[in-house]
């Protein structure tokens, strides 16, 4: 057989295999995680006293209402932490009211303005830390909506004295289309990876909206200190929490995350954090992620075919794998109703994911609260001119 008998083929292989088998593991990665639900099994009796910990810094969409769900947990014995650095901040009027609100939880707001890093976060948790009163923590950021469950189902791995973390998945709230964009790239894309990565390998990170980890664990690797200069915090603490001998249990509890994005540069801002963030996390972990970008990769082997019969077939059949695997993960797995609606968009989402891929191949720079960073090669936020250390911010402080 000739070269150019074979060549239509051997392209096909390079440029389209690879994102094939990606999206068909990502929905067997799917189908397996959650045909086999952990946390909707009968109340477990370990439940042990636990403290939420919960870093807010400004107002997030329906605040009262996020803080609120935290306060009916079918949960025996629970601390809440509210911490803000600012004493101004609008956000304390809502746990004041929350307080008044729920007078039987053990609810209590620390306002202190001290910094360890740049990433103030961190600094706001490790101030929050000092008020916890349990051994076991749940880090919450302010734009997290859970139901009564929530507690008991994150705890319950946790009984497995090896476990010393557990994340779990969320489900994107949004209104308005940029934020319907965000989040089906969330549902149908970010978290699809997030499952592929556990069926090929341990997990050694953490996903931010919500971790619960031993305190005695946090300690160990040094405390929110060695991490205070870190953008992806929650990258970090699964990571030390594997180098330290413990495992991280990514829970089949699903929470809802409010997205609040309203404009294009908003979302390009925080997508090239997030990538960034993988890029110096792991390098040559990011450069393969050109394998998981089907559609672009369609698009150049049909360009590279001349339009072929066969250059269609190829591209067809990733574009319609790509479409199942949406499906079964964003609308099937974690039953967000906007996948339902919008699934034409994912097309949409995977061109713009492949150009923010593209545009954090080089660069190191981001902008975030309003200021300009500098990411070093091991994810360290240094403030480049204009960007004070222990600066306030008006953001809310969910990355």
């Amino acid at each position: 057989m000739s070269l150019d008998a074979v060549a239509p083929y051997l392209s096909f292989s390079i440029l389209c295999l690879p994102a094939l088998c990606y999206y068909l593991g990502a929905i067997y990665g799917a189908v397996n995680f959650f045909s086999h639900p952990q946390s909707r099994q009968p109340e477990s009796p370990f439940q042990p006293p636990l403290t939420v910990l919960k870093p807010i810094c400004g107002l997030d969409e329906e605040t009262y209402e996020n803080f609120a769900s935290l306060c009916l947990q079918d949960y025996p014995e629970y601390q809440i932490v509210f911490g803000v650095q600012d004493p101004n901040d609008p956000c304390i009027a809502v746990v004041h009211q929350i307080a008044q609100d729920f007078p039987h939880r053990d609810i209590q707001l620390v306002i202190d303005e001290r910094t360890i890093g740049t990433n103030l976060k961190v600094s706001n948790l490790d101030n929050a830390l000092a008020a916890a009163k349990h051994p076991l923590l749940v880090l919450a950021d302010s734009d997290v909506r859970v139901d009564p469950y929530y507690l008991q189902s994150l705890i319950r791995p946790l009984q497995d004295p090896q476990v010393g973390a557990v994340t779990c998945l969320y489900r994107p709230v949004t209104q308005g289309w940029v934020a319907n964009l965000e989040g089906i790239g969330i549902s149908t894309d970010y978290l699809a990876s997030v499952l592929v990565a556990r069926q090929v390998q341990r997990i050694d990170f953490a996903l931010g909206p919500t971790i619960a980890l031993r305190r005695e664990v946090l300690e160990g690797f040094g405390g929110f200190a060695a991490i205070a200069d870190c953008l992806a915090d929650d990258y970090q603490i699964g990571y030390l929490t594997v180098q330290s001998g413990y495992q991280v249990v990514l829970c089949d509890y699903v929470i809802d995350h409010v997205i609040s994005t309203r404009s294009l540069p908003d979302l390009f801002r925080r997508q090239v954090r997030w990538a960034l963030c993988t890029r110096v996390s792991r390098p040559w972990g990011y450069l393969g992620l050109w394998f998981t970008h089907g559609l672009a990769s369609s698009l150049v082997y049909l360009v590279w075919s001349g339009g072929s019969l066969m250059g269609w077939l190829g591209a067809g059949l990733i574009w319609s794998v790509r479409l199942v695997m949406a499906w079964v993960m964003g609308a099937w797995g974690l039953k967000d109703p906007k996948v339902r609606r919008l699934l034409w968009l994912v097309p949409l989402w995977d061109l713009i994911g492949f150009g923010i891929w593209c545009y954090c191949l080089v660069g190191n720079r981001i902008k975030w609260r309003g200021r300009h960073w500098q990411l070093t090669r091991g994810g360290k936020l240094v403030p480049l001119k204009g960007a004070s250390r222990g600066g306030k911010s008006p953001h809310p402080l969910s990355t």
